[in-house]
């Protein structure tokens, strides 16, 4: 069965930075897109990243673009959200997604059970 991990969340200052990750299992994560969400207390989940199935296009929400870095590998069934340069509005649980087969973005069919950000300021 599908599964998705996140790891690497935790407690970081303002500034600071973080990788997070999220393994894979029960499917090719060659083939399907992989995205990032995260959902703040009192917030609806929003989009943060997505890497298309080939890797060839990224995309990212604009708060966080120029400080966030979606990747993947494949032979590990790894994918890793890099984040930089840190802000308190960044603070949220963080969730991997599984995007389509073949695809740029979704349908996110499958979550993981997410990972705590918090950054102080």
């Amino acid at each position: 069965q599908v599964q998705l991990v996140e790891s690497g969340g935790g407690l970081v200052q303002a500034g600071g930075s973080l990788r997070l990750s999220c393994a894979a299992s029960g499917f090719t994560v060659n083939y399907y897109a992989m995205g990032w969400f995260r959902q703040a207390p009192g917030k609806e989940r929003e989009f943060v990243a997505v890497d298309s199935w080939s890797s060839s296009n990224t995309e990212y929400a604009d708060s966080v673009k120029g400080r966030f870095t979606i990747s993947r590998d494949n032979a590990k069934k790894t994918v890793y959200l890099q984040m930089n340069s840190l802000k308190p509005e960044d603070s949220a649980v963080y969730y991997c997604a599984r995007g389509g087969y073949l695809s740029r973005g979704g349908p996110y069919a499958y979550w993981g059970q997410g990972t705590q950000v918090t950054v102080s300021s």
